[in-house]
């Protein structure tokens, strides 16, 4: 490719934007409790350590875009192979990142959607047990439609969380205006310390999302490209995830007096009054739920397909099994409940990202971009 090439264009630059958008605001996102939990609950600087986490993590995601690129690989294993090269077996810290964030996210779905039914009057128990069944019998019959649905459950949870986002700050735009004046969130001790080490550890979990925006990263036509398209999904991550901290400030004193911190943002849709948000928002979370729980167990499945014990068995009984047995441990871990799954859970798959990708890409990973880019001014890329 020559210097005069052309960069990638808008269009392209947003769909990898997009994806990891798409990533970040699913049905996690949209139920304030990792927001409240990680930045509001440490003081009023809050939306600014959301943007803070969103602008490390677009760096990290940089340098993986940069690594996979410059030596056109197939899969993120081969990038983390690089990155640790010579000593390539400390990839498999990334493996078993992956493996434990897997089921905490299938947990924190079951979890998720059990909480929200228990909003409908049915008990948290009978919940988890409804859910498992549901994303057992979807995983093995139904994974690939649920893909397709997805994109489309996922923009409907956007319109509705960002509907909430602005009505709620407009309703408590007295609250969030003394909020900032005062610098206190009534309740709340300020912790910056703490808010700082949360902003690293949640740019940790966060990092699950790197495979599926590596593999997508063919567009880019240019070094450069990469930057502009993780600047442009750090508007997009870090405003969202703003806009939510400054909400949820606003409903803080709200929520949790009421003891509703694992759904803040559906108890503030709820008190509202809005009857038609409040149910379209409560239905497309619960199909976001559904959504990650089912592609991440239907993501599971191939990594342990080749097991001996399992020679002898056909495809979709191989896949029964794996299913049942990610969906039964992701339940168990289900009922330690939605605030201490994004609490603890997160936070250990948090640690160990922070080893497996995040001060390793930002320190060896840079370092090897960058004697590359000095080798290779250009990208070898095959129009």
């Amino acid at each position: 490719m020559s210097n005069k090439s052309k960069g990638a264009s808008f269009g392209a630059l947003f769909s990898v934007a997009s994806v990891w958008f798409g990533s970040h605001a699913g049905g996690g996102f949209a139920t304030g409790n990792q927001t409240t939990q990680y930045y509001v609950q440490y003081g009023w600087f809050a939306p600014i350590m959301a943007l803070l986490a969103m602008a490390i993590l677009a760096c990290v995601i940089r340098e993986c875009i940069l690594m996979y690129r410059n030596h056109n690989f197939t899969n993120y294993k081969e990038m983390f192979e690089e990155m640790w090269a010579p000593y390539t077996k400390l990839e498999l810290i990334y493996e078993v990142y992956m493996i434990l964030i897997v089921f905490v996210a299938v947990a924190v779905s079951i979890s998720g959607a059990a909480t929200l039914f228990t909003e409908f009057g049915l008990p948290y128990g009978v919940s988890i047990i409804v859910i498992g069944i549901i994303l057992f019998l979807l995983t093995i019959f139904g994974a690939k439609l649920v893909a397709k649905a997805s994109t489309l459950m996922s923009i409907v949870i956007l319109i509705c969380s960002f509907s909430i986002f602005i009505i709620g700050i407009v309703n408590k735009a007295d609250v969030i205006s003394t909020t900032f004046a005062t610098k206190q969130i009534e309740g709340v001790t300020n912790n910056f310390p703490m808010a700082l080490w949360k902003v690293i550890v949640y740019t940790g979990y966060q990092s699950v999302c790197i495979p599926a925006l590596c593999s997508c990263t063919g567009v880019l036509k240019e070094r450069k490209d990469a930057g502009k398209a993780m600047f442009l999904a750090f508007l997009m991550n870090g405003i969202a995830l703003s806009l939510s901290s400054v909400m949820l400030i606003g409903w803080y004193k709200d929520f949790m007096g009421a003891g509703q911190l694992a759904l803040p943002t559906l108890y503030a849709c709820k008190e509202m009054g809005i009857p038609v948000l409040y149910y379209a928002y409560s239905i497309s979370l619960c199909l976001c739920f559904i959504s990650t729980g089912v592609t991440s167990v239907y993501g599971l499945i191939p990594r342990f397909s080749n097991f001996k014990f399992l020679s002898g068995m056909s495809q979709i009984k191989k896949s029964a099994l794996l299913s049942a047995i990610a969906i039964i441990i992701s339940m168990l871990l289900a009922l330690t409940g939605l605030v201490n799954l994004v609490k603890y859970g997160y936070a250990y798959c948090g640690y160990i990202g922070l080893v497996a990708v995040v001060i390793p890409m930002l320190t060896i990973g840079h370092i090897k971009n960058k004697r590359f880019a000095e080798k290779n001014p250009d990208w070898s890329v095959e129009e």
